[in-house]
């Protein structure tokens, strides 16, 4: 199943979604299908970006770890202390490491299976039923 398949769609509707991924391809893909599914997706593709765009409330973000100027974790300590869910989308392979500081994190390894990552956003945004 791609993210041009009409079951995505609309699963999303309404959420605001932080995505915090250096690789432009991948952000691209990400974006095109989070969009797709109905989230309005707000891109960074650098630690300084990122820090830049926090100061807007977020119901999820998904965080690539490693970024070209730094580690991600001051993001994801700033949006976890306005208990914004967040999702570490890396090809880092310690990325389930990064959960202990993170208690109501999620952590995927790169690539996710679209539907998955649809399913999770929408299981542990803060708009969650």
């Amino acid at each position: 199943m791609t993210h041009r398949d009409l079951p995505l769609q609309n699963k999303l509707n309404g959420l605001k979604l932080l995505l915090v991924e250096d690789d432009f391809l991948i952000q691209l893909d990400l974006q095109t299908l989070l969009e797709g599914a109905g989230a309005r997706v707000v891109t960074a593709a650098t630690l300084r970006e990122a820090e830049e765009l926090i100061a807007e409330p977020y119901d999820i973000a998904i965080l690539d770890i490693r970024l070209p100027d730094g580690e991600v974790k001051p993001v994801a300590d700033e949006l976890a202390a306005r208990q914004t869910p967040i999702i570490f989308h890396s090809g880092n392979t310690e990325t389930v490491h990064w959960l202990d500081g993170f208690p109501n994190a999620v952590a995927f390894s790169k690539p996710v299976d679209e539907t998955v990552l649809i399913d999770a956003v929408r299981h542990y945004s803060s708009k969650a039923a």
